[in-house]
């Protein structure tokens, strides 16, 4: 279907299964894959990013095509650079204009072999891996942590482990504990030497039997309609309350939209509490993928806004903060940019258009932040909805086993 429409039911009363953390899954296999293991980690996700993971992984093709994957595209990256072989690494027409200079700089400082086969500074990269013989290296701290989470995990298959200096401010940080927590469990030795140093010792990772938990991103669409609901209640299972994703911050973040995180064992449960704030200010610096929830979250319940922290936006699947002031927009709701890592509205409102219908830009998560706001408008249009494939696969489908309409229609 090129277009959807979304009708919202009167109250949520759900159980939703979510899918597996992609962020834990990716690691996992990386590290399960550089373990040499014959084990498969446990509850992986389907969604794009980790079929193309897997598939590159198992088969290990002389092209390998990781289409829309941008954390496929960079842990794997570092992967074939100590992984016997030539190999070129490719992605959709996005994904070649997607920077991965710093990270190539960075592996060949270490001494990696890795060539553009196209625009210099952008994939494709040709790889042959190698011996890595260098084991110091400093890269700037706000750079995407997938740069620096890719960079930790091959550290064991150094010969001298790794030493990561990171200058400036540190953005993200909790995707770099999580990267580091990880390689605990599959048995390397990494961690914090400093404020801003990091040490990989050259222990290898050992074969270990994995579980992967449930999303806390995929979890936020959930709140999300918690939080725009007169009347909610949903269960999340497979959700940790000592988890190591950053973006289970999530549920501490929505008290201030009026929800409330009743914990059990292995699951939550999402309930209204009634208490709300009259204007949020919150900095995104290390959960990024939450910022469009909260966006659309805070336009649709009427409650200004000032984020930011929000730089890293700009090159990810597209320039998520120009996506969302053109789709708001639509919507009536004039929201501006600032500094190019802040967004904010002043509750002020502009004419909406009279069947406003919204771009998905080849982006999965401008799909699934909008569609909750069909809750306050009664209705909303999506172009390309499959784009939810990537993270979420089965986003719509349980969509409609909470009891929401959705409809295909022509363009």
């Amino acid at each position: 279907m090129k277009r959807i429409k979304i009708t919202p039911p009167a109250d949520i009363q759900t159980r939703i299964q979510l899918p597996s953390s992609k962020s834990i899954c990716n690691r996992a296999l990386i590290m399960n894959a550089l373990a040499g293991s014959g084990f498969q980690p446990e509850n992986l996700s389907d969604c794009d990013d980790t079929r193309v993971m897997i598939r590159a992984l198992q088969e290990m093709t002389p092209v390998i095509d990781i289409m829309a994957a941008g954390t496929a595209m960079r842990f794997l990256t570092a992967f074939l650079s100590v992984t016997q072989g030539t190999h070129v690494i490719t992605g959709t027409e996005r994904m070649k204009q997607r920077p991965i200079r710093i990270l190539v700089d960075a592996l060949r400082a270490l001494g990696a072999r890795i060539e553009y086969t196209g625009n210099e500074g952008y994939p494709p990269l040709r790889i042959t891996g190698c011996q890595l013989t260098n084991h110091e290296i400093s890269l700037p701290g706000n750079v995407s942590s997938q740069y620096i989470s890719a960079l930790l995990m091959i550290g064991p298959a150094l010969g001298k482990g790794l030493k990561l200096t990171l200058t400036g401010d540190i953005v993200s940080r909790p995707y770099i504990n999580l990267t580091l927590r990880m390689m605990d469990e599959f048995g390397a030795e990494a961690g914090w030497m400093s404020d801003n140093c990091l040490e990989v010792k050259p222990v290898p990772y050992k074969p270990t039997p994995y579980y992967v938990e449930s999303d806390w991103s995929a979890a936020s669409y959930w709140y999300e309609i918690c939080a725009l609901s007169d009347n909610a209640t949903i269960e999340l299972p497979g959700l940790f309350r000592q988890s190591f994703q950053g973006d289970s911050e999530v549920a501490e973040i929505f008290r201030q939209l009026g929800v409330e995180t009743v914990y059990g064992e292995r699951t939550v449960m999402l309930k209204k509490s009634g208490k709300r704030t009259e204007h949020m200010e919150y900095d995104f610096v290390n959960q990024p993928d939450l910022a469009q929830t909260f966006v659309v979250t805070c336009a649709m319940l009427d409650i200004p806004f000032h984020f930011y922290g929000l730089q890293s936006l700009k090159i990810k699947e597209t320039d998520r903060m120009a996506a969302l002031i053109t789709e708001l927009k639509k919507l009536g709701y004039p929201i501006r940019e600032a500094n190019g890592s802040e967004l904010f509205w002043d509750g002020g409102r502009c004419t909406p258009d009279a069947l406003p219908c919204i771009d998905t830009y080849e982006d999965h998560r401008m799909a699934m932040a909008f569609a909750p706001a069909c809750i306050r408008l009664g209705e909303i249009r999506i172009n390309d909805p499959h784009v939810v494939s990537k993270s979420y696969p089965h986003y719509w489908e349980n969509l409609e086993q909470a009891g929401f309409s959705i409809i295909g229609e022509k363009e």
